[in-house]
């Protein structure tokens, strides 16, 4: 059991924070939305340029407030290189899961990750994994299937490899929290600099990949005057400026942070409520109406928290009793 998993305090502050990051992040698939629908970007192109604003809205604000974040130890670089192509890798394989399965069957696959997150979790950073936490990760995929409107059967009638392919996404998402727990926890790292380095690997990868003839990746650049496809549309740009200042930098910055303070299965848990968050933002954004399952899904991801929530509860007080 770990330092983190015997500490109510920690505890707390890394559930209230993991919450806000999914709060965040949950406008991330509206913002996105509004800027392909608008202005018909390829997900690839879109996703260099979010990573490679992270980097420009963080790197002044280091400079001028905290120089100290840009440094890095040597030892450390390896690390984060892999922990960037790991998100560069996870952003590929999502577009690949939506534009073969669909979103909504992608939507479930990528949050296999909490099935990952734990049994990985468990294997390798000897974090707790009993039958409540267990419980719960079955509540939160079932209640994304319902959320994201994957419990169709017809949504399923698709090709393995694009199942495969998913379920790989879903790896990868939970590839990304076991490292960004391994970097607060196993390496001292500050969340912020993690962060920095990350998404600044991850922009240098996708640009390279962009720029490549791999036409059978889509979403990609066919020639590299694709990644100006904006051009004069600045209100296009400054959208793309905001979602990678508000949702991604700030909330990944929080997850992060979660990560450091909480178990990462129990951080990747919370993550379940972004899609539940943002149907409730397009309700009021987008009118968009969430349907009585999808409610019924809302319900099942906020019970398989509550569950996780009473069990650190109920064990900080009989530790303390003891």
């Amino acid at each position: 059991m770990s330092s983190i998993e015997r500490n109510p305090q920690k505890t707390n502050q890394g559930f209230l924070i993991a919450v806000i990051s999914a709060v965040i992040l949950s406008f991330t698939s509206i913002l996105i939305r509004i800027i392909s629908e608008n202005y018909s970007l390829p997900a690839l192109i879109l996703a260099f340029w979010r990573d490679f604003f992270v980097i420009l809205c963080a790197l002044p604000f280091f400079v001028l407030f905290k120089p100290s974040l840009i440094n890095i130890r040597k030892k450390n670089l390896v690390f984060l290189f892999v922990f960037g192509a790991v998100l560069a890798l996870f952003n590929i394989l999502w577009t690949l899961a939506v534009s073969l399965t669909g979103a909504a069957v992608a939507t479930v696959l990528v949050y296999s990750s909490t099935g990952y997150t734990a049994l990985l979790g468990w294997i390798f950073l000897k974090e707790r994994l009993g039958w409540i936490k267990i419980a719960a990760v079955i509540l939160c995929l079932f209640g994304c299937l319902l959320v994201s409107g994957a419990v169709n059967i017809t949504a399923w009638q698709t090709n393995a490899l694009g199942i495969a392919t998913g379920s790989l996404s879903g790896l990868l998402y939970a590839m990304y929290s076991l490292l960004g727990r391994c970097a607060a926890q196993k390496r001292g790292s500050n969340p912020w600099t993690t962060l920095f380095y990350t998404f600044l690997f991850a922009s240098l990868i996708l640009l390279v990949i962009n720029l490549l003839p791999l036409g059978f990746i889509p979403g990609t650049a066919s020639q590299p005057e694709d990644l100006l496809l904006l051009g004069s549309h600045w209100l296009g740009w400054g959208l793309l400026f905001l979602l990678a200042a508000g949702p991604t930098l700030i909330g990944f910055g929080l997850y992060n942070i979660s990560l450091g303070l909480l178990p990462s299965s129990t951080a990747n848990l919370i993550l379940t409520l972004e899609p539940v968050i943002t149907g409730v933002a397009a309700y009021f954004l987008l009118g968009e109406r969430l349907t009585f399952t999808e409610w019924i899904g809302s319900g099942l991801i906020l019970f398989g928290l509550m569950m996780i929530r009473l069990k650190n509860a109920s064990f900080h007080h009989a530790a303390n009793i003891h």
